[in-house]
């Protein structure tokens, strides 16, 4: 396989993002302009040195803050795309000259929010760069705002449209963005339109309640304690004082391979000499603190230990975890380094594995190491081991350096040491865990009461009487009302007034001729208001049905006559039509005027011939009331057509609680 063909499989950006890793990204204005946008030759070495000054400048404003912050895994560093290309950027922001880097915090989430302050730090010094910032779990400043946010944007819809600039959180908005975005388009909106862009006072605040603490929260998360270590150790930590984080992590993650290292102590303590411990104050991070204290661990055979009862035990077992993790994680990097292997060594394995080397062979087989072999010979003479084996054995070789000028253990003893910090935070943390659920409940619980405050004014407003919240209380009547309101005022024979611009054609229907059709087929009888009974059927029917009381009405302008005919129409209408429904099954089930209500252990009457005789006429204002209940209840709480037409109405039904009773 040729040298080219490796190396374009490492500038692949790997699908697979480093866990409990934040990446960011900042973008400076002058990246974005038309001559980079076109890759104008011209102005790529420009921007390239504009990339290392800004390089240069933001690490300077920002080590005040950095300098004696021990970080968990790797320290925060940022580098020039186009010097190195970001591995795991979205391939869009390569083409954008930009700065980039990530940090593992493994199980130090404050590492993570640290570098949130100090993306945000950047910003307000320098307001002329837009910063992106996400983790394996997306943009997780959005769910640190969730409930603040606009209902539009989730994960799907985030993308490229989450920035920081200016010290504020900016979001890019749908309205001039419906789909996603590019990036150049993004970054361009954001410069042009700060003020469109910035999110809402409540996500800001949001966010700066969770870094606003920042940077004396950094300092706070600091734990100073005395350990008893070997000399050697004692001297790699007064040089550097950030190595500590390697050996809480070669301690922490150790394995049987690096635990034979450990029983060894061949480099840090080889002749088990008590002469050779000595007691220094060191830092770390609570979390590493925790690390080495939360774990039981044998010291290795050999190994000098003051009896449990010693008042200096706790600080000798401590200093022993951390002279073992030095012992692991430089004898293992240091193999590392000779062998050849690495992250990049574990991608190109696997590359190899995808691409069919090994032919299907099981691992450990004859065949298979033969071309394991092949493979970490070509690998251990390519350029990319060398930069690779250089950044592994970095560490290893600042050890040696140190080591190179041995001390003696007199220089540290004698010694004027601080106190050790108080620990109790490591054993209540219980409390502080209740109180971020407190705070996360009473945040939740904020955020429902404005929701439906949100929603009750206009709720109010358009509900009036139908406001209780008490179905026995409520005025059933004004359903029936509210009916013959919406049918007067809000519709008529073109169809009901609903909000919204609709282009619906005009119907053309002449009503006129339409009821003269109707008359002409029912064909009304002579003295149809002669008996009395007729009459109330009209008066009680038409006191539900008017066809149309609205101002343009062409009816008001017909003149008595035309009134007297329609009057008699419709009285006869409504005889025919109530003798038809009382033929079918449909009959019982109106409510009749005048009809008293069935008792529970009563079925319908089964009288038919005095029924026949006087006709009761059907209670429509009761009727429509029954049918809407019944609907309404059938929805159980879901929208459905009886609560949409309620609410054109200007009603809102409360729930009936008692359904079942």
């Amino acid at each position: 396989m040729a040298e080219a063909d490796v190396s374009s499989i490492f500038s692949q950006k790997n699908s697979r993002l480093a866990e409990d890793t934040v990446f960011y990204s900042i973008f400076p204005d002058s990246s974005l302009s038309p001559d980079i946008k076109s890759q104008n030759p011209i102005t790529i070495p420009l921007i390239s040195s504009q990339l290392q000054a800004l390089h240069l400048e933001i690490l300077h404003s920002l080590s005040s803050y950095t300098t004696n912050y021990i970080w968990q895994h790797e320290p925060f560093t940022i580098s020039p795309s186009t010097q190195t290309p970001c591995a795991f950027c979205p391939s869009s922001s390569n083409q954008i000259p930009h700065l980039h880097g990530k940090l593992r915090y493994g199980d130090n989430l404050e590492d993570e929010w640290f570098v949130v302050f100090l993306l945000f730090e950047v910003s307000r010094r320098f307001p002329n760069l837009s910063i992106s910032v996400w983790d394996t779990d997306g943009e997780f400043l959005l769910i640190e705002a969730a409930f603040h946010l606009p209902k539009w944007l989730n994960p799907e819809t985030s993308t490229n449209r989450i920035f920081i600039r200016g010290g504020n959180l900016h979001i890019v908005p749908t309205n001039q963005f419906p789909t996603v975005p590019t990036l150049f388009d993004a970054l361009s909106y954001v410069l042009t339109n700060e003020e469109k862009t910035k999110a809402s006072s409540s996500v800001q605040l949001a966010i700066r309640n969770r870094i606003g603490d920042y940077p004396n929260r950094a300092v706070k998360n600091m734990q100073r304690v005395r350990v008893r270590v070997p000399v050697l150790v004692a001297q790699i930590l007064k040089h550097e004082p950030c190595l500590i984080s390697l050996a809480v992590e070669g301690f922490y993650d150790r394995d049987i391979d690096s635990m034979k290292y450990a029983a060894k102590m061949e480099l840090f303590l080889p002749n088990k000499s008590a002469d050779d411990i000595v007691e220094v104050s060191v830092i770390m991070s609570r979390a590493m603190y925790a690390q080495l204290m939360q774990q039981t661990f044998q010291a290795p055979k050999g190994y000098p230990m003051p009896p449990r009862s010693d008042s200096g035990y706790a600080a000798a077992e401590l200093g022993m975890k951390i002279a073992c993790g030095f012992e692991m994680i430089y004898q293992t990097r240091k193999q590392e380094g000779l062998e050849g292997k690495g992250s990049t060594w574990e991608v190109y394995k696997e590359s190899l594995e995808r691409s069919g080397y090994f032919e299907g062979l099981l691992p450990g087989s004859k065949e298979y190491k033969r071309l394991m072999e092949n493979a970490q010979d070509y690998y251990r003479k390519s350029s990319l081991h060398s930069r690779e084996s250089e950044i592994m054995s970095a560490p290893v070789r600042r050890i040696d350096d140190i080591l190179s000028n041995p001390g003696s253990a007199d220089e540290f003893k004698g010694q004027e040491l601080p106190p050790s910090d108080d620990d109790s935070w490591m054993y209540n943390g219980e409390d502080e865990l209740n109180a971020a659920l407190l705070e996360r409940q009473q945040e939740m619980e904020d955020y429902n009461m404005n929701h439906k405050k949100n929603k009750k004014p206009k709720d109010h407003e358009d509900a009036g009487p139908s406001s209780s919240s008490n179905i026995n209380d409520y005025d059933l009547g004004d359903i029936a009302k509210s009916m013959q309101d919406f049918v007067q005022k809000m519709s008529s024979f073109e169809g009901a007034e609903v909000p919204g611009d609709r282009n619906l054609n005009d119907v053309d229907f002449d009503v006129e001729q339409f009821m003269k059709e109707i008359q002409s087929v029912m064909k009304p009888p002579n003295g149809a208001h002669a008996d009395g009974g007729y009459d109330d059927v009209d008066e009680d029917f038409s006191s539900g049905m008017d066809l149309d009381d609205s101002e343009d009405s062409d009816y008001e302008e017909a003149g008595d006559d035309h009134e007297n005919e329609q009057a008699a129409f419709m009285s006869s209408y409504s005889d025919v039509l109530s003798k038809e429904l009382k033929s079918t099954t449909l009959d019982k089930s109106f409510v009749r005027a005048n009809e008293p209500p069935l008792k529970k252990d009563e079925g319908p009457s089964n009288a038919s011939g005095d029924a026949d005789e006087e006709f009761s006429p059907v209670d429509v204002d009761l009727n429509l009331v029954k049918s809407f209940l019944g609907s309404f209840s059938s929805q159980e709480g879901l929208p459905g057509p009886a609560s949409n037409l309620l609410g054109l109405m200007g009603l809102q039904l409360p729930q009936d609680n008692q359904k079942d009773k």
